[in-house]
């Protein structure tokens, strides 16, 4: 009997099957039901919108054609390098394939720019590395105020609009924007598949096009996944299903924190699960919440609340055993080789459409995402009236010691991305788990608002924020705007601890002013949570 089929009949998992056996889930997805998830009316109607995710697994025939014929054109005019500028679902999914991918292609190099620390905007767009980079500007809604503020930058300092290219869906205002501009492309996605199920679609898959990755191969991994996972496939051979009852089942019982242990190779794809799962399941009081990027520790180290997915690659990965071993859940998930993350996609997609049923919730909206955009825009308009709120000291040492089990503590850094700050903030995960137990999650501000923004506002109420800021000051300007990106992300930090406090979250924010000022925050940690 392998790990899985053990795991797999632990009775909180076995009783999601029956569950998913007597709702016919898998049949009501792929018959595009709503009522698997909801019985109202608008909510029905917003659902029977948002599955066009399932009939891009395997891409279309000109996607195949079109999207390494466009990236030929791009290298062909001298361009060589990628900067795609979005947030959320639209740069996750081209992260991953750029840093899965890194090494094994021959196509442009591509980063992301999803901060709007001027740091991150000044190192990213800075005009002397723009005269052979194509700027990729990728907006579901055309409307993201991060992303306008990017592509508004990019405009005024690229060589010319040819270096410009979008992704968007029809119609939006980013489409008539390149196109009023003459930007060098405009590339409309289908509006029926959500950010954050649009890995396999023109917003994950032309940048991927775009670094060599071979699409065909990754296409085809999806499709052969969507095959084990239809209606026609007995369930208990179904993977996504497996894979739903296991997170949702055991969620149910308490081991809600989804704990991804993944390869360096691999790395890239727990922040893409990250917000597929906190978004889609994070809300009216439940949720998953995936927990990603930890070190892995002895089964001591971990409390009763945890879950442990196991991914490989060509059975190459961490090894779990010993969590297993001390009746710790654990599920593993091989992939072949690196073009099998389109297999991976679809059977979290499916997975998580599935939990969401197992929860009760609605998998497929987002309802607390745009409060902390209201509320930034509120700040925004404070400070052109006056001064920025400034920042808090708040008690770091009273939210730390107040950690309970069945908590988790989230980092959320509004700070430039980078190796100096990240160095510290692990060092604070590790010291939270080693002296409490308490599952700890990060995101970089605001780019997790993208993520998990969704799941801290509406999910469990067991969040504890640490909202760490610095005081950034002076441009880049946002042409056409009256603000730069330092008040745009001092703003974003301030609105979003507005929310967290509407919510009654445990939420503090503590400002720094470098590196040096975490590391002692570190040693302060230390100190208030003993040995």
């Amino acid at each position: 009997m392998s790990d899985n089929q053990s795991v797999l009949q632990l009775q909180p998992v076995q009783a999601a099957m029956a569950e998913l056996a007597d709702l016919d889930a898998v049949s009501s997805l792929y018959h595009r039901d709503p009522a698997l998830w909801t019985r109202s009316p608008g909510a029905q109607q917003s659902i029977v919108e948002r599955f066009g995710w399932l009939d891009v697994v395997g891409g279309f025939p000109e996607w195949r054609e079109q999207l390494p014929a466009f990236a030929r054109e791009v290298r062909a005019s001298g361009l060589d390098r990628v900067l795609l500028a979005g947030m959320g679902g639209s740069s996750l999914a081209p992260e991953l394939f750029a840093r899965v991918f890194a090494g094994q292609t021959d196509g442009a190099a591509l980063t992301v720019l999803d901060s709007t620390h001027p740091v991150a905007v000044a190192r990213a767009l800075d005009p002397a590395d723009l005269t052979t980079t194509l700027v990729l500007v990728s907006s579901k809604s055309g409307g993201t105020e991060e992303t306008r503020a990017f592509a508004a930058r990019a405009g005024a300092v690229v060589p010319d609009h040819r270096h410009l290219a979008a992704i968007t869906d029809g119609g939006s205002a980013l489409e008539t924007q390149a196109r009023d501009e003459g930007w060098r492309a405009v590339w409309t996605n289908r509006a029926d598949i959500g950010g954050r199920y649009s890995a396999l679609s023109m917003f994950g898959m032309l940048p991927a096009a775009l670094l060599g990755v071979d699409i065909d191969r990754v296409w085809a991994s999806g499709a052969a996944m969507n095959a084990r996972c239809t209606p026609s496939v007995p369930l208990a051979g179904n993977p996504a299903a497996q894979l739903a009852a296991f997170m949702g089942g055991l969620a149910r019982t308490g081991r809600d924190k989804l704990t991804l242990l993944l390869p360096d190779a691999l790395a890239s794809l727990g922040d893409w699960v990250e917000q597929l799962v906190a978004e889609s399941t994070g809300k009216d009081g439940v949720g998953v919440v995936p927990v990603v990027g930890e070190s892995l520790g002895a089964p001591e180290a971990y409390g009763e609340d945890r879950a442990f997915v196991v991914c490989t690659l060509a059975g190459a990965g961490p090894d779990a055993g010993a969590l297993a071993a001390a009746g710790h859940p654990v599920l593993t998930l091989d992939l072949t080789d690196r073009e099998d993350v389109g297999g991976a996609f679809v059977q979290w997609e499916i997975a998580t459409a599935l939990a969401g049923a197992l929860l009760g919730v609605n998998p497929f909206d987002e309802p607390n995402v745009t409060e902390s955009k209201t509320n930034t825009r509120a700040v925004l308009a404070e400070a052109a009236g006056g001064a920025l709120p400034e920042p808090e000291q708040g008690d770091v040492a009273g939210l730390l010691t107040g950690l309970e089990p069945g908590d988790y503590l989230s980092l959320q850094a509004y700070l430039p991305p980078g190796p100096d700050w990240a160095a510290p903030l692990a060092a604070l995960r590790e010291l939270v788990r080693a002296r409490t137990t308490v599952a700890t999650t990060f995101g970089w501000g605001p780019r997790f608002l993208h993520s998990t923004g969704q799941l801290h506002k509406g999910g469990p109420a067991t969040v504890a924020a640490l909202q760490i800021v610095d005081a950034p000051t002076g441009g880049p300007d946002v042409p056409g705007r009256h603000y730069d990106f330092a008040t745009l992300v001092r703003a974003q930090a301030v609105g979003d601890l507005r929310s967290l406090r509407d919510h009654r979250r445990r939420a503090v924010q503590y400002a720094v002013s470098g590196p040096d000022d975490l590391t002692r925050l570190v040693e302060r940690a230390r100190t208030a949570l003993g040995s």
